[in-house]
């Protein structure tokens, strides 16, 4: 009889349970229905192609196809450490995304903060605007932009320099410029757009605690500095730990169209993974090795931020992502 009874409870339970969230998800059905897009998303164009990784352990043939094609193991992920240049393409990838993230969320945050202190509406509204426009812009056009401006024949920098008479300069056979070039270039094309999140974060917070502030006296640097900035602390903290996954991945529709992918005099200081994959492919059409090269980007971003997570749950336990 004990064993029928609990049997009993057991199966009241779990159908309490069942009804329980059968009824949380039809509360909340509007919710789910406008994440359906973004699930959908990720299954296509994330899961779906997974089976694909295979590619980085054969000799792909197209006579053959993906899954009869000679396994190879390992020999596709030694095409960069044989060539010598792992360290070097690696280095300069990381490093250039660090630059990207750190500076591009830090300016990200000063320009949300000054279009929110500004109190002339029609020039906030025009002041975004204008910042928005350079993410609209493709690689291309500024490609040629700063080939316009920085060409050693042409260029307008040089015509400058000449006009004034000073000696022109060779911007494209002198690596030690680039990264300053590439750095500036990228936080032009998306610091307006990025402070969208920083801005909208911003206008969330209480109108109640600025006006406490302004009413004991707090100046503007002093609500900035304590009220607005520990206010976007979390998102900071969340937009970082995103970007550190695509650490290792670089921007290869900006390096490509302002330096290129052949410019030898520039590989110590611009060149990249994709860079480098890009003149393997154009090379041999060794669509393995792309595919070696993108299992080995996804494996360090996933370890950068399973590591950069953990050392934020250790420090700050709230602003981790699990």
């Amino acid at each position: 009889m004990n064993a029928l009874s609990d049997t009993g409870l057991t199966s009241s339970v779990s159908a309490k349970r069942t009804k329980s969230r059968l009824n949380r998800f039809w509360n909340n059905k509007t919710l789910l229905l406008m994440c359906v897009p973004a699930i959908l998303f990720f299954i296509v164009f994330a899961y779906l192609p997974m089976p694909g990784l295979y590619l980085a352990f054969i000799k792909y043939n197209y006579t053959d196809g993906i899954f009869k094609s000679p396994f190879v193991g390992f020999d596709n992920f030694r095409f960069l450490v044989m060539t010598g240049d792992l360290w070097r393409l690696t280095l300069n990838t990381v490093l250039y995304n660090l630059a990207f993230i750190l500076l591009g969320n830090v300016l990200q945050i000063v320009v949300a903060v000054f279009l929110n202190e500004l109190r002339i509406k029609w020039f906030k509204k025009v002041s975004q605007t204008l910042m928005f426009l350079p993410h609209f812009i493709s690689a291309v056009l500024i490609g040629l932009i700063a080939y316009n401006v920085l060409s050693y024949d042409y260029g307008l920098l040089n015509g400058i320099l000449t006009s004034l008479g000073m000696e022109p300069v060779k911007t494209y056979s002198n690596a030690g410029i680039w990264p300053f070039i590439i750095v500036l270039t990228y936080l032009w094309q998306s610091t307006g757009y990025g402070s969208i999140i920083y801005f909208a974060s911003i206008m969330s917070l209480d109108n109640e605690v600025i006006e406490a502030s302004e009413i004991d006296g707090a100046n503007a640097l002093q609500r900035i500095r304590h009220i607005v900035l520990p206010w976007l602390k979390p998102t900071f903290i969340i937009l970082l730990l995103f970007s550190l996954g695509g650490v290792l991945r670089g921007n290869f529709g900006l390096f490509f169209n302002l330096v290129g992918a052949n410019n030898t005099a520039l590989y110590a200081t611009t060149d990249i993974i994709e860079t480098y994959v890009f003149r393997a492919l154009m090379t041999n059409f060794n669509f393995s090795i792309g595919s070696a090269v993108s299992l080995y980007q996804s494996i360090f971003g996933f370890i950068v931020v399973i590591t950069a997570n953990w050392l934020v749950k250790r420090f700050s336990p709230e602003n981790s992502l699990f």
